[in-house]
């Protein structure tokens, strides 16, 4: 931890909040009682908020051990808090001599036996550290108070991901505590030059930002801009980074993702190493990547564990695929609706004879068809997963089929949308394809008015829009559009690993350089 940033308060706020504007600039006061009434009446007297108290050095002077249940772990705070300072007070029980209040702090200090010992006067150091899991001990005659590290409490065990599975590579993936995600990182990055910075976004949550990146690689005004971006954040709770990236991305009424999220702990050290910077957040698996590129959503973190020649392959595969999820029906209509000639006759006959009977227009049977398949996918997502999967496939088999024999639409819109609907889960990153589903239906519309031609207006359109996006100062479409000639290496495929010399031009990493090697063209080192 570099160093903490906490967030600008509103003073607007409402006064029905308790935040921690209330408690700034308070200090702690020398009565033990006088500091644990404040404590109780500011917490409202909450029952997982422990206070135990104990007597030390003489019955006179009594000792207060505070910590909230469920965020630490219990083992340390019995082992190495509450017995020591027991036996120790049981020794000094029958001593008349009483310190100074300096060196009772310090004999308590010494006592303890957590990792982490801290100090602090400040009641608001206080209620932060004490609601992150750190146990409070407050000695009886002094202002100071003692912050032990004791953070633990029930935490999701490490797993693998199940939204970005891989046949080959790593199982691991991130949780919702970030220490153990900043910790997965680092067990890959093992070097001093990856720094974290933390911050405390929310104002009645309080909850830990992180934000990494390799000094020394990571260009110092991309890491300026996200510093200055996450300090400017005032929100009264932060839940998800979710809300991190709707405050922070460059623009906001776009369909396309500026900002890269992911749970596997591979793809954000491989981010690190280009030179990009990885926010995580407390409480969620998902962390933040950025700056963000159109191209890393059809980066999978396999293509670089697979051979060169295998991971191309499948890159194109996912490329051909989105194009699929974004212009089939609109294609499939124009052509049909507008541009017959353009079907071979035997092929025209046959949809003809389907078409024949089907009292829908096209446009309608293939939008209807298209929102079915919308709320059966949803459906699929949010019913639970021994019966969810089965819906999905069992309510698109029959309705696709009943729909045929009703007579309501033609057997070639069930294929094109069926098709549709399996190219969009090709791509590594469901952002992306959420994207490709919202931009289908404005192509269809425009496919049924103007035909290939209003299907050509929208294409242009959307590539000047993605054209004009920037994701903190980097082009959305670099390597692609502006074009660098260097960064195809890792494009539209991937070249061999001895071949990939440098890190991304638009990045503008301070060390360019990725790796040295001499090779031979049959890709031998010297």
């Amino acid at each position: 931890m570099r160093r903490t940033r906490h967030n600008p308060l509103n003073p607007s706020a409402d006064d029905s909040i308790r935040t921690e504007q209330q408690v700034l600039g308070q200090s702690l006061h020398r009565s033990l009682n006088r500091n644990i009434e404040m404590i109780r009446n500011e917490s409202g007297n909450s029952p997982d908020i422990v206070i135990q108290t104990y007597y030390w050095n003489n019955i006179r002077d009594s000792i207060a051990v505070i910590y909230t249940t469920g965020l630490v772990d219990s083992q340390i705070v019995l082992r190495h808090i509450v017995e020591p300072l027991q036996a120790e007070g049981r020794q000094l029980l029958h001593k008349e001599a009483v310190l100074p209040d300096e060196d009772r702090l310090d004999q308590v200090k010494e006592v303890l036996t957590t990792t982490e010992v801290k100090e602090t006067n400040e009641l608001e150091n206080i209620y932060d550290f004490l609601l992150s899991g750190s146990t409070v001990v407050l000695l009886d005659g002094c202002a100071t108070a003692l912050i032990a590290s004791s953070a633990g409490g029930e935490e999701r065990s490490v797993s693998e991901s199940s939204t970005q599975t891989v046949i080959r590579g790593p199982r691991d993936a991130f949780i919702e505590s970030i220490g153990t995600n900043t910790a997965l990182i680092r067990r890959r990055i093992k070097s001093l030059h990856l720094w974290l910075e933390m911050f405390r976004l929310g104002r009645v949550t309080g909850t830990q930002v992180g934000m990494m990146y390799i000094d020394g690689i990571a260009n110092k005004d991309i890491v300026a801009d996200v510093r200055r971006r996450l300090t400017k954040i005032d929100i009264d709770g932060i839940l998800e980074s979710g809300y991190v990236e709707e405050l922070i991305q460059d623009k906001t009424f776009t369909p396309f993702p500026t900002v890269q999220n992911t749970d596997r702990p591979d793809v954000a050290a491989a981010a690190l190493l280009e030179g990009r910077i990885v926010i995580l957040v407390d409480g969620t698996p998902f962390v933040l990547i950025c700056p963000t590129q159109f191209i890393q959503f059809f980066q999978a973190s396999e293509d670089y564990y697979q051979r060169w020649d295998i991971a191309s392959l499948i890159r194109l595969l996912r490329y051909f695929s989105f194009v699929i999820s974004l212009l089939a029906p609109s294609i499939y209509l124009a052509i049909t609706t507008y541009h017959h000639e353009l079907i071979p006759t035997e092929l025209i006959v046959t949809l003809v004879a389907q078409r024949e009977g089907v009292p829908l227009p096209a446009f309608v049977e293939a939008l209807m068809m298209e929102v079915m398949f919308e709320v059966l996918r949803e459906a699929g997502t949010r019913m639970g997963r021994a019966i969810g999967s089965s819906i999905s496939i069992v309510g698109t088999l029959v309705i696709g089929q009943a729909a045929v024999e009703a007579g309501i639409v033609s057997a070639a819109m069930v294929i094109v949308v069926a098709s549709t609907a399996i190219a969009n889960f090709v791509s590594p990153s469901f952002n992306i394809g959420i994207s490709a589903r919202i931009l289908r239906f404005l192509l269809m519309v425009l496919a049924a008015t103007f035909g290939l031609y209003g299907v050509t207006i929208g294409i242009i359109a959307i590539t000047l829009h993605m054209c004009s996006l920037r994701s903190f100062g980097v082009p959305y479409l670099g390597s692609i559009a502006p074009f660098s000639k260097h960064d195809q290496q890792d494009v539209l495929i991937r070249m061999p690993r001895w071949a990939m010399l440098k890190r991304p031009v638009f990045m503008k990493p301070v060390n360019n350089v990725r790796t040295r090697p001499e090779a031979d063209d049959e890709g031998r080192l010297s």
